[in-house]
């Protein structure tokens, strides 16, 4: 890829805002959400496994995240975007209805944390899949910069401590900003006009199995996109170790309330608004290889640091604040490359298989980091995920160096 052919600066089209403002605001109630369902089950049980387990559910549709791109290259992105809100407004609604009557049980979290998790695999992919064609080629580090800062500022930074506050006062409300929030996001999609040309309309469709092997062998066959996302799944495991368990981390070694946890997940969120923002920058400066091998160096780093000195909030949010800023830069890197190297038509498929292989790490490592969590304590899982990302930075950092900014 090239290091950033766009200048930071760079005006982006209007129908690109309608999406940035769309995900805006739907991410703000996520984040609402991001803090609401684990204090939801942290009201219904102490259990870190079941606890662990709607982070690990809600992260489970990655697995089939294939057929969903084989979806996203059949049909009208834009309307896939619309259909997959609408679901999730739905879903949403009605488990807030069912809060509010208190009859709430922890299945019911598991099927919410589930559906939520399948739409939003159909949108990022339709979402990730519309960008090129709404801003070009050469604004691709531009706009994705700005869709992951508006998502870190709203999901990670303004909307836990709204969601824990709303929770505090009262339970069912997190869920129903989230279904309004759903709603509105739906609005602004269906404003965006249709661009460019229909993915496919003409000769014989094959099976989907047919159309998942072909995005499958595009992805295998790849060199940079290939380490790219093993890395990010490798990486992804580690994290969720830790931050499946993160509920009873905050109140049981941080001593905080659910108000603090709230606190807790907005002020982690600071290192990624700055990395998204100052990533068109250092990409410019530093080239792609550069950033993405530094990004991939300080991410053990920091989980290490935590599980040897993070007893307090204070320490916890500094050091996951340098975590969180490699991983913002990392990945408008990995974006930017998946965007421009992938063709178009395979753009669907070979974009979620990557995000399969990277994303379904994510709830085997939540299932792992229950297990540590239940039987050797809070502190461990942040020591196994330090230590095997440690691992995974070195054995891939000869593959990292091949890397030709070019690309």
């Amino acid at each position: 890829m090239t290091s950033a052919t766009a200048p930071p600066r760079a005006k982006l089209p209007g129908q690109f805002h309608y999406l940035w403002s769309a995900s805006l605001i739907s991410t703000l109630g996520d984040g609402a959400l991001l803090a609401a369902i684990p204090l939801t089950a942290k009201s219904l049980t102490t259990d870190p496994q079941l606890i662990a387990g709607v982070a690990t559910v809600g992260s489970a549709p990655w697995l089939l995240a294939l057929f969903g791109g084989v979806v996203v290259d059949r049909y009208d992105r834009r309307l896939l975007m619309t259909w997959a809100q609408v679901a999730q407004a739905v879903m949403v609604g009605a488990v807030a209805a069912v809060v509010s009557l208190g009859l709430t049980r922890l299945w019911m979290l598991y099927l919410l944390a589930f559906g939520i998790g399948a739409a939003e695999v159909l949108f990022s992919a339709a979402s990730q899949a519309f960008v090129p064609a709404l801003v070009g080629p050469d604004r691709l580090e531009v706009a994705n910069g700005r869709i992951i800062t508006a998502q870190t500022v709203s999901q990670q930074f303004l909307g836990p401590p709204v969601g824990s506050a709303l929770f505090a006062f009262a339970m069912p409300l997190p869920f129903w900003l989230n279904a309004i929030t759903f709603a509105l996001s739906v609005l602004l999609i269906s404003r965006i006009r249709r661009v460019g040309r229909p993915v496919r309309t003409t000769g014989a469709r094959r099976s989907m199995f047919a159309e998942v092997a072909e995005g499958l062998r595009w992805l295998v066959r790849n060199r940079l996109m290939r380490i790219l996302t093993l890395s990010a799944g490798a990486g992804n495991f580690c994290e969720y170790m830790a931050l499946s368990v993160l509920v009873l981390f905050s109140s049981q070694v941080l001593h905080l309330d659910a108000r603090g946890y709230g606190i807790l997940l907005a002020a982690m969120a600071i290192g990624g608004i700055v990395g998204s923002i100052a990533s068109v920058r250092v990409i410019a400066w530093l080239g792609a290889r550069t950033v993405a091998i530094g990004a991939q160096a300080v991410c053990p780093i920091a989980w290490l640091a935590i599980a040897a000195v993070g007893r307090n909030a204070v320490t916890v949010v500094a050091l996951f604040t340098a975590f969180s800023i490699a991983v913002a830069v990392w990945n408008v890197v990995a974006l930017a490359a998946r965007q421009r190297l992938i063709p178009d038509e395979l753009l669907g498929r070979v974009t979620s298989a990557s995000r399969m292989l990277a994303f379904g790490a994510m709830p085997l490592g939540a299932l792992a980091g229950g297990y540590i969590a239940k039987e050797f304590g809070l502190i461990a899982p942040w020591v196994v995920g330090g230590f095997l990302s440690l691992a995974v930075t070195i054995l891939t950092l000869p593959a990292m160096l091949r890397w030709d900014d070019s690309e």
